[in-house]
């Protein structure tokens, strides 16, 4: 029995190597979901920036219509000016040029404005745009960081696997079926040793009677509590008397 103890240690360290490996892999995809997403963030930050240049262009443009519509209609208003006779009419005139230099003089002012928020925006593009440069660098080498992982991880599994298939062979089925529901159920911890004369999963304290039962390596012992196989040796034995 001792031997199959041993083969049943061998296979649990292959199988919670093989777990470890199966988390790491599970955790890929949310790398490099989240490398991805960083890039794509900044990206997007750039663009934005660039909307808001553009939409400043956009206004200041507008304004720039406005104000010469609005020295158009001066210019119609000085003519009639010059052409009308009746003082009640050049005063009303007069008034309107008047209304039109002072929606000049606010058009002109908020088109300061523009100029000022658009070098501001400027500024962020630029940032934003190195910002862009430097994620996406970033996430091609992450990318190719978990891309050559992910290789590694698989290689290894395979390899794990192979030599699991070549472990399980000697094993008893019926053995093999029990250790595979406790490594399941117990994560990974199927078969423990015993420690100071308690259970080395549950530490549940033993009778004498089970230590000697499984010193004497003659039959396959388990935890009354947990269930989990138990194995023994002269360390834990020197241990005990300790």
């Amino acid at each position: 029995m001792q031997a199959v103890i041993e083969k049943l240690l061998i296979l649990q360290d292959r199988d919670r190597r093989l777990l470890l490996i199966q988390d790491q892999l599970a955790r890929v995809a949310p790398e490099r979901q989240s490398a991805q997403d960083n890039a794509v963030g900044a990206k997007a930050s750039l663009e934005a920036a660039k909307t808001k240049i553009k939409q400043v262009e956009t206004e200041r443009k507008k304004l720039e219509l406005e104000v010469d519509s609005k020295k158009q209609q001066i210019e119609r208003y000085s003519l009639q000016q010059f052409e009308t006779k009746k003082n009640e009419e050049y005063r009303a005139l007069a008034h309107q040029i008047e209304t039109c230099r002072a929606d000049i003089s606010a058009l002109e002012d908020r088109e300061l404005e523009l100029m000022e928020e658009a070098e501001t925006f400027q500024k962020q593009v630029l940032a934003a745009g190195r910002e862009a440069e430097e994620a996406a660098k970033l996430t091609e080498s992450q990318l190719k960081d978990l891309a050559s992982k992910e290789q590694d991880l698989k290689t290894e599994m395979a390899g794990l696997e192979s030599n699991r298939q070549q472990l399980t062979g000697g094993v008893d089925p019926s053995i093999l079926k029990r250790y595979q529901r406790l490594l399941e159920q117990k994560g990974g911890s199927a078969v423990v040793g015993i420690e100071h004369g308690v259970c080395g999963g549950c530490h549940m304290k033993f009778p004498v009677q089970l230590l000697v039962s499984c010193q004497a390596g003659r039959e396959m012992v388990t935890c009354p509590n947990c269930g989990r196989i138990l194995y023994y040796t002269r360390d834990m034995d020197l241990a005990v008397a300790e």
